[in-house]
């Protein structure tokens, strides 16, 4: 009987690092593959993400620039009202003055 659990021991000590060293490489050939996974499902959400940043901005932009089209045109109208006043004013003080040269000269 002792040669028997001799070699049950010897049997274990000579292939069990085998074995345990195959349970390790079959871990780390699994672990990686989930890291790859996780890895890829990552990337998928980044990349979904950088897509709906790039709408977003697209269409605030777009937003941005309509209100800026709508200050533009306000800014030329206010641009051209204050133009006609200012001519108006101009010509009634070129009008006044023509008048006063008019009589000073006579």
């Amino acid at each position: 009987m002792k040669k028997l659990w001799v070699a049950v021991v010897g049997m274990a000590l000579a292939f069990g690092p085998a074995m345990f060293a195959q349970d390790v490489v079959t871990g780390v050939k699994d672990a990686s593959k989930d890291v790859a996974k996780g890895t890829e499902k990552g990337a998928k959400a980044t990349a979904k993400g950088t897509e709906k940043a790039a709408d977003a901005t697209a269409k605030g932009t777009k937003d941005v620039s309509k209100d800026v089209t709508k200050g533009t045109e306000k800014g030329a109208k206010a641009t051209a009202k204050g133009t006609t006043k200012a001519a108006d004013k101009t010509a009634d003080a070129t009008k006044d003055a023509a008048k006063k040269t008019a009589d000073t000269v006579k």
